[in-house]
């Protein structure tokens, strides 16, 4: 049984802001690439969202998200979620060299 699947503002932000980098820097077959492996990696989670770890588990913000890797060519990119016993709240993706704990408290647009 997959759970369902709820996608919180900033993770569409996170996907809309890297889905616009790929198609510019990489064309449209990377972006849909892309896509695809976002698509996959939700839908490995939304059956078993146990694969994943909790990253920070002593930081009381952060201590229910649990993170995996984006499904490949873009598993340099964590997907950070929480889960209950019918829901995937999907809250975030972020590229694994950031500043993880403090990119996960800020909003997708401090780059910009």
């Amino acid at each position: 049984m997959s759970l369902h699947i709820f996608y919180a503002p900033w993770f569409d932000a996170d996907n809309q802001l890297r889905l616009a980098w790929y198609a510019e820097n990489g064309g449209v077959i990377l972006a849909d690439q892309f896509i695809a492996a976002v698509e996959r990696t939700v839908t490995q989670l939304g059956q078993n969202p146990n694969r994943g770890r909790r990253r920070y588990p002593l930081d009381p913000d952060l201590a229910d998200i649990y993170a995996v890797l984006v499904a490949k060519p873009f598993q340099k990119h964590l997907l950070f979620y929480r889960f209950n016993d019918d829901t995937l709240f999907l809250e975030r993706w972020i590229h694994g060299a950031r500043d993880l704990p403090r990119r996960l408290r800020e909003s997708p647009y401090e780059d910009e």
